[in-house]
């Protein structure tokens, strides 16, 4: 780990849990335009991947998908971020990296992300920040992480990707970086961590689960 120098978090599932937040935004869209509410299959589709992808996932039909993008352009995710809840350990987590590593974020959220990170205090902590309205090209896609790679002039394996789910870890292994699988046994990654203080130690001491 000593040639790490910047670590890049996922935004859902790996700083915040925000199934509830997603889930209650997503529904209210539902519940206007008259369709059934998520099925637990959906919820983690909509835990992924961007809202316009979402929305078309949900709501296939022309007609009826516009009427759900208006609605959802008309409330905003605003009212929903008071639903996320920040992951245990974050914010110690970030104050030891601080001193010694770059940060960043590389999220499929879109317009969001500076709210949520304005909500919970946490505007200083990332030197960086890529979301799905930064590139053409949304993860699993890599264009994120070549990003910023490109933006601190480092060499994949300088920088480590924390994230929760396939489509990080196919942007990882697209990009080239050392991938850290958080909290998800099922995904191929060089490491495994179960909560962000295992990151702490896996940073410090190279020690993790493979």
């Amino acid at each position: 780990m000593k040639h790490i120098s910047v670590v890049t978090f996922d935004c859902d599932g790996v700083m915040f849990d925000s199934m509830a937040a997603n889930t209650a935004y997503y529904n209210q869209v539902l519940d206007h335009i008259g369709q059934p509410l998520m099925t637990p299959e959906q919820v983690i589709y909509a835990h992924m991947h961007t809202a316009d992808e979402v929305i078309d996932f949900l709501v296939p039909g022309k007609e009826m998908n516009q009427r759900a993008n208006s609605y959802r352009h008309k409330i905003g995710y605003l009212p929903f971020i008071r639903h996320m809840q920040i992951e245990p350990h974050l914010k110690t987590l970030l104050h030891f990296l601080r001193p010694r590593f770059k940060t960043a974020i590389a999220t499929n959220r879109t317009n969001t992300m500076g709210h949520v990170l304005h909500e919970h205090d946490l505007e200083d902590q990332f030197d960086y920040v890529v979301t799905a309205f930064d590139v053409s090209r949304p993860k699993p896609n890599p264009e994120m992480l070549i990003n910023i790679l490109k933006f601190f002039n480092i060499s994949s394996e300088q920088m480590l990707y924390v994230g929760d789910s396939e489509l990080d870890a196919q942007a990882a292994e697209g990009a080239k970086v050392p991938f850290v699988a958080y909290n998800n046994t099922n995904l191929s990654a060089g490491y495994h961590v179960r909560t962000l203080l295992d990151l702490k130690g896996l940073l410090s001491n190279g020690s993790a689960d493979a």
